[in-house]
C-alpha cells in the first residue's frame, strides 16, 4: 500500500449533528500516523468544536483498521529542523483535548501505538474493542514517551506504567481497561452503541457544570483540608445559584429534561 495519501484529499473530517462534533482521522494509507497534516487538521477541527456553542460533546474516531500508529516516522526521518518533526506539534493537540471544557470521547476500533496512546490518554472517556492492541513502542526506537507521558501517566496504574513504558510490550483492550488507559473495552459489534451511550449521558450534563467538573477532577488537593473545604463550598454555592444550576434543579423537580439537553438525548 502506498505511504502517500491521494492528492488534495483531507486526512481529517469534521461534522456536527445533534450537539455532537465528530473528528475523524482519515489517513488509512499510513495507519493514521500523526503527520503534520493530520495533526493540523485535528487541531483545526477541535478548535472549531470548542468555538461552536451548539457542540456539547466531541468524539474522536478513525477510518481504517488502525486508530493511530503514532508519529509519522517518514516525516520524522526526513525532517530538517524541530518544526518539521511531528512530535513537536503533538503537545498542542494533547493540550487542546485535555483542557477542552467539553467532554471528548475516543472511539477506538483498532490498534494504537505510541503517540496514539497519548491521544487516548488526553480524552475524558475512551471506548475500545477487546481485540485492539496497544504498545508504548518508543524505547524500541531508541526514544522515550516523553510528551505522551503528560496525558497517559495520570491514567495508568504505576506498576503497569513502568512495565509497559520500559518493555514496549503489546497488550489488548481488556488489559487497557484494567490499567486505566481506556474507560471500557467491548465487543466490536457493540462499540458504537457504547460510544453512543456515553455521548447521551454526557449531553445530559450542564455545559458549565461539565467544564467545572473537568477542572475539579484535575485539581491538586491542598494539605489544609479546612481551607480546601471552604473553597470548594464556595464553588458549590456558585454553581447552585447560577442560571444553569437553577434550571437543573427545576428540571429535576418538574421531571423534565433540562433546557440544555440536545434532542438526541431526550427520552
Amino acid at each position: 500500500m502506498s505511504d502517500s495519501p491521494p492528492h488534495d484529499l483531507p486526512v481529517v473530517h469534521y461534522e456536527v449533528a445533534a450537539g455532537v462534533a465528530t473528528v475523524t482521522m482519515d489517513s488509512p494509507h499510513n495507519r493514521n500516523a500523526l503527520s503534520l497534516a493530520l495533526m493540523g487538521g485535528m487541531l483545526d477541527s477541535l478548535r472549531e468544536a470548542l468555538a461552536d456553542d451548539t457542540v456539547r460533546v466531541v468524539v474522536l474516531t478513525h477510518t481504517g483498521k488502525v486508530f493511530c500508529s503514532g508519529a509519522d516516522l517518514k516525516e520524522t526521518q526526513s525532517g530538517t529542523g524541530p518544526g518539521d518533526i511531528p512530535v513537536a506539534s503533538l503537545p498542542a493537540i494533547l493540550r487542546t483535548i485535555w483542557e477542552s471544557p467539553k467532554p471528548v470521547v475516543a472511539r477506538i476500533a483498532g490498534p494504537a501505538r505510541a503517540g496514539g496512546l497519548g491521544l487516548i490518554g488526553a480524552c475524558d472517556l475512551a471506548v475500545t474493542v477487546h481485540d485492539a492492541t496497544f504498545a508504548f513502542t518508543e524505547v524500541r526506537l531508541g526514544v522515550i514517551p516523553a510528551v505522551i507521558s503528560a496525558t497517559v501517566l495520570p491514567r495508568l496504574a504505576p506498576r503497569a506504567a513502568a512495565e509497559l513504558f520500559l518493555t514496549g510490550a503489546v497488550f489488548d483492550g481488556r488489559r487497557a481497561e484494567q490499567i486505566g488507559l481506556v474507560t471500557r473495552a467491548v465487543e466490536a459489534l457493540t462499540l458504537d452503541d457504547e460510544v453512543e451511550r456515553y455521548v447521551d449521558l454526557l449531553a445530559r450534563g450542564g455545559p458549565h457544570a461539565l467544564a467545572g467538573t473537568k477542572q475539579l477532577l484535575r485539581r491538586t488537593p491542598t494539605a489544609e483540608i479546612g481551607a480546601e473545604l471552604e473553597q470548594l463550598s464556595g464553588t458549590s454555592v456558585r454553581y447552585f445559584t447560577s442560571e444553569e444550576g437553577r434550571e437543573g434543579v427545576a428540571s429535576f423537580r418538574e421531571k423534565r429534561d433540562a433546557a440544555w439537553v440536545p434532542v438526541r438525548s431526550q427520552a
